[in-house]
């Protein structure tokens, strides 16, 4: 098995992932024309399903996929999508996968209802589906994503992230939904808790590692993994591990110059200053050695699970997300 191709780590679960895609296009359908259409047109996007993925072989590496095990995986699917949505209005993004966004075609009022339906189909069919462990982790989940998202706001204003308050919110922005989709598909597939928490585990560390390494790309890839490019965040004045680190290793006066360079937001035209600056204070090594930290705490946390493809597979998504160039 590649352990940097995508396709390959999807293979020991390939015709279940087939499986999850008509159930999850059942589960978008409405007897509302314009709601089915804009299903119809989400349907189109073809996204990488890491999620439903992390669900299903989870589940598989602690017992057997089953019925629940896709309910699980088109509930996190659907959160995951209405996150998006809304993000994009948020944003006022005008591309989604290399598709126009919802909100640029049918504009911020219906794509705010359409994320809304989106995640009120998810807890439905949990609630249809009597899967009340499942609701517990996700209602969290949610709650955790809105409050990761307004603490990088509020201190996105004052340009005043340390790294505990950075680990803080990527914790609760994109480590949470990952961890849920992992204890979701553990849960679907043994009632033993400590191979829950395991699972649990995995999916945070994996969620960590994924995060920092999305924040070094922006300071050295070509394009990232959403399609967005090079400075991005710098551009949205967002200071992420490997800024954080650089600023720490600075005196005063070079500090207080790029702060200010990040103030520009949009406007700023020394985004090459502050890469090049993160490069030379070591930055982008150190967050690079922080993420293979979390990744490795991802592989220990399932490491006495039994050696099948299926738990292979996960090892090597693992590396696939450290690995990634964008």
């Amino acid at each position: 098995m590649t352990k940097n191709n995508l396709s390959d780590i999807k293979k020991p679960i390939e015709k279940e992932l087939e499986e999850f895609d008509k159930f999850f296009g059942n589960a978008l359908k409405s007897k509302v024309g314009l709601v089915d259409l804009i299903a119809k047109y989400i349907l189109k996007q073809k996204g990488k399903k890491i999620r439903p993925l992390l669900v299903l072989l989870s589940a598989r590496t602690c017992g057997q996929i089953n019925e629940r095990s896709f309910r699980g995986a088109t509930l996190v699917e659907l959160l995951h999508t209405a996150t998006l949505v809304h993000d994009d209005v948020v944003d006022s993004a005008d591309k989604r996968r290399g598709f126009p966004s919802i909100n640029a075609i049918w504009k911020n009022k219906i794509s705010v209802l359409m994320g809304d339906y989106l995640l009120a189909r998810g807890l439905m069919i949990a609630v249809e589906g009597d899967d009340f462990d499942f609701l517990k982790v996700v209602t969290d989940t949610v709650k955790r994503m809105s409050e990761g998202e307004l603490l990088q706001i509020s201190k996105t204003r004052k340009l005043n992230i340390d790294e505990e308050t950075y680990f803080r919110i990527i914790s609760d922005k994109t480590a949470s939904l990952l961890s849920s989709c992992c204890e979701i598909g553990a849960a679907s597939a043994t009632s033993e808790t400590d191979g829950i928490e395991a699972f649990r585990n995995f999916g945070h560390n994996l969620g960590m590692a994924f995060q920092i390494r999305d924040d070094i790309l922006d300071f050295v890839g070509s394009s990232k993994l959403f399609g967005k490019s090079t400075g991005r965040d710098i551009k949205e004045k967002k200071i992420t591990l490997p800024l954080i680190y650089a600023l720490s290793k600075s005196d005063k006066s070079r500090k207080s110059l790029i702060l200010k360079y990040i103030k520009d937001g949009e406007k700023n035209r020394h985004i090459t200053d502050v890469i090049e600056f993160v490069k030379e204070q070591g930055g982008i090594s150190y967050a690079e050695n922080v993420s293979v930290s979390f990744a490795k705490k991802a592989i220990e946390s399932i490491s006495l699970f039994p050696d099948t493809d299926s738990k292979r597979a996960l090892m090597n998504l693992v590396d696939f997300v450290i690995e990634r160039k964008n």
